[in-house]
């Protein structure tokens, strides 16, 4: 269930640390392009080296949605629709007192508490959707570096499987020691949103069906008190209801945020007839650094 209320209370408190975060970016970033970079999704692609299939020798540095950022887009309308539909008009106090304990109401109260169990899972898809994108994560990731005056990481791999020694890490563990970690100084309102938000023993449990619905908790069935992260043998009602709605309130205003790198970067290519310069670290094929002038659309908003 998505309370209009709580949204609005962590929108006035999240949405001026976004402002802080971009406006770090914009004057730590150790290049120009480099915001530019995080919208238009840089990256290393090295199968290029095996098309065979034209003459030119194309570079593996490359920009564009690719396969995250079409992925991104299709979780983005499935996310937008369920809010937008979803969105309640009553209060989360008034909400919250009707499912008080009250022994002349017990079967509505029932009933009440069936209907949230429902609603919950279908918030823990959308929990996954946005904890598990590679896009969200590689975004952040690029920009807590940019807003910790380091370049763009034009390498940045999520790891798949445990043998894959080139990767910048985990999900978990850029989640939380690339990214909240990096925000705890600068950011300290952003660094607390994700310590609230994210919790990947819960991403976990609903990952792999390990949870269930016992009155107003759900109950981990992932829970070992000798583990370093699995600690939480429940989470009440309560507290999924603040941990989904800081989710979804960093998951718009990051939305928000590229949609002004968009619009900024379009005033930008305005004045510049339209060409812009960016910064590629290479190290195919030797370790170098590679300055490319790209060209802007102003009709479809794209660089090229």
């Amino acid at each position: 269930m998505i309370f209009q209320d709580i949204l609005n209370e962590k929108h006035q408190t999240l949405q001026p640390e976004f402002d802080k975060l971009l406006g770090l970016c914009e004057q730590n970033q150790t290049h120009y392009g480099d915001l530019l970079l995080v919208h238009q999704n840089g990256f290393y692609h090295p199968e290029v080296h095996t098309w065979d299939n034209i003459p030119e020798k194309l570079s593996p540095y490359v920009m564009g949605p690719g396969n995250e950022g079409h992925s991104e887009q299709t979780h983005h309308d499935f996310i937008g629709r369920y809010i937008k539909e979803n969105i309640q008009v009553q209060s989360s106090k008034d909400y919250l007192d009707s499912v008080k304990y009250d022994s002349n109401r017990i079967n509505h109260i029932q009933e009440l508490e069936n209907a949230e169990a429902y609603s919950i899972q279908q918030e823990m898809l959308i929990y996954l959707k946005i904890w598990e994108s590679d896009a969200f994560i590689k975004s952040f990731y690029q920009l807590a570096k940019i807003a910790n005056a380091e370049p763009y990481d034009w390498h940045f791999k999520i790891k798949e499987n445990p043998s894959d020694n080139n990767a910048t890490g985990s999900r978990g563990e850029i989640i939380r020691n690339l990214i909240r970690n990096r925000f705890k100084t600068i950011l300290p309102k952003l660094y607390n949103s994700f310590k609230i938000s994210y919790k990947s023993q819960v991403r976990n449990a609903i990952a792999h069906s390990q949870y269930c619905a016992l009155g107003r908790y759900i109950s981990l069935n992932n829970y070992d008190a000798t583990s370093k992260y699995n600690i939480l043998p429940s989470v009440a009602y309560d507290d999924w209801i603040d941990m989904f709605h800081e989710t979804i309130v960093i998951y718009s205003s990051y939305n928000r945020m590229l949609t002004a790198l968009l619009n900024h970067y379009h005033n930008i290519a305005a004045i510049n007839n339209n060409l812009f310069e960016i910064r590629i670290n290479r190290v195919d094929p030797i370790v170098s650094t590679e300055y490319r002038q790209i060209q802007y659309d102003p009709m479809f908003k794209n660089w090229r």
